[in-house]
């Protein structure tokens, strides 16, 4: 069954209705966002750039993390109250149903792993959510922009232009994101996975740019190539989200197999 195919069976909800914010179907979803809006600022993504890229923290197998994310609900997504191991298994599944390749799999399984985060201390809108550069002119194409407005960042001259503290056409790698899951999973994996998943994995969540078409002028030619393969990715991730549960102790097996596939057995974090 196709990505398309089972967008039929959930509860006959049409693509339209996916990310309605103006619905606001958790009331939790708009108060992530203000905290999210008012405090990621170039010093706080900065001082948690410090405090987790080294990657000393912990050591942990990918599907030890996952079996933790059992425990999380993710408060920024309106279409969804399911745990995060049950969005993962669903979206790497959508991905298998459609012949993917397996990196491709395991990428969607994956992509949310450091939603951790949320888990080890940290405030779920330092770690969920939409993400967007920072340093530079937030885009009223990021969800709720009104909600910047107290943001300490807009008292400077310098980030209030579109560019910023950026050269225009630097590239993505150059430009400090929100910090969030996807940064932070990068990291993690950075030295296993294809450009391709990578990509999936950091940018999966900047909606302003892949969906909205924001931020262009920062990119550079590979950005521009990447996120095609961003876009191909969202489906999965989006539109595979579902009441019925997976059979987690089921799927076990597999997973497992391809996460050894790509991945060290245990991972720095």
């Amino acid at each position: 069954m196709s990505v398309s195919e089972h967008l039929g069976q959930i509860e006959k909800k049409e693509t339209s209705e996916f990310r309605d914010y103006r619905a606001e179907a958790r009331p939790s979803v708009k108060e992530l966002y203000r905290l999210n809006h008012e405090n990621q600022t170039l010093a706080f993504v900065q001082e948690k750039e410090r405090r987790y890229l080294g990657l000393d923290r912990r050591r942990a197998g990918m599907w030890e993390v996952l079996e933790k994310l059992d425990r999380l609900v993710d408060d920024s997504d309106p279409d969804t109250e399911s745990s995060q191991i049950a969005h993962a298994l669903q979206s790497a599944e959508a991905a298998r149903r459609d012949d993917q390749p397996p990196w491709f799999v395991l990428t969607a399984l994956i992509h949310d792993a450091g939603k951790v985060l949320a888990l080890w201390g940290e405030p779920q809108w330092a770690v969920v959510g939409d993400t967007f550069p920072v340093g530079c002119a937030f885009s009223d194409r990021i969800v709720f922009p009104e909600l910047f407005a107290r943001n300490p960042d807009l008292q400077n001259p310098r980030y209030r232009t579109p560019c910023g503290m950026y050269e225009e056409g630097c590239g993505l790698s150059e430009v400090h994101m929100s910090w969030g899951h996807d940064e932070y999973l990068y990291h993690v994996v950075k030295e296993y996975l294809p450009m391709e998943a990578l990509y999936m994995i950091r940018y999966h969540s900047f909606y302003a740019a892949h969906r909205e078409g924001a931020y262009a002028h920062l990119m550079n030619e590979q950005d521009r190539r990447m996120m095609e393969w961003v876009r191909r990715f969202n489906p999965y991730d989006l539109y595979s989200k579902a009441d019925a549960p997976p059979d987690v102790a089921k799927l076990r097996p597999y997973y497992q197999e391809l996460i050894g596939k790509y991945l060290p057995a245990e991972l720095r974090w």
